[in-house]
């Protein structure tokens, strides 16, 4: 699997510039961080583990415990004025728990409500759902997450990632090379645009 990322790593649009958020709770699926992360990381994009907790979250590999991660940022100090794109892993409980914290969704909403492009992966879109972010928009997840999107309204469809206007999603970690290889090109599109309006604006 890692000989296909370094085949379209090697080819994708470069992020530099681009501070991403990636968005975590305890029990978050660990390859639905690591490795998203490793390709904005390595396209040049600043990555910045937001959580909840303060000192460490723990990663999951399906019911067994992974390792942990250091938070770079607690939620209560990050804004999304800060950050050009936001990225959310998936796991069953991250996602959760994500959905009960007041303060993680109204971080979540910010960026939809400035348009900022959000790739979510697995049961991540739960988040979504949870701000009356997928009514109308086509979108994938998990299996089991599907008539949540479509009972707020959006249209879930069976595909290894779906991208629609400015959210991309992802059904499961063995679809993660299609979802970096989207994640990377809606961010680059949208830092394309940034440029052309900072252009424009000068």
């Amino acid at each position: 699997m890692r000989c296909g990322y370094a085949n379209y790593m090697a080819t994708t649009n470069r992020l530099e510039g681009m501070k991403v958020a990636i968005l975590v709770e305890n029990m978050f699926e660990q390859v639905e961080l690591t490795e998203p992360r490793k390709a904005l990381d390595q396209a040049g994009a600043q990555t910045v583990l937001v959580s909840p907790q303060t000192d460490q979250v723990q990663g999951v590999n399906h019911d067994d415990k992974g390792d942990k991660f250091d938070v770079d940022l607690p939620l209560d100090r990050a804004s999304a004025d800060d950050f050009d794109a936001l990225m959310l892993p998936g796991g069953v409980a991250n996602p959760d728990r994500l959905r009960m914290n007041a303060k993680a969704m109204q971080f979540v909403k910010s960026f939809v409500d400035a348009g900022k492009p959000i790739a979510a992966i697995c049961h991540a879109p739960w988040s979504l759902v949870e701000i009356d972010a997928v009514r109308d928009r086509r979108m994938t997840s998990w299996p089991s997450v599907q008539t949540d999107i479509r009972n707020a309204g959006g249209i879930w469809v069976d595909e290894a990632s779906v991208t629609d206007q400015n959210i991309t999603t992802s059904r499961k970690p063995d679809d993660i090379p299609k979802f970096n290889e989207a994640m990377l090109h809606l961010f680059e599109e949208s830092r394309t645009r940034g440029e052309l309006r900072q252009t424009t604006r000068v």
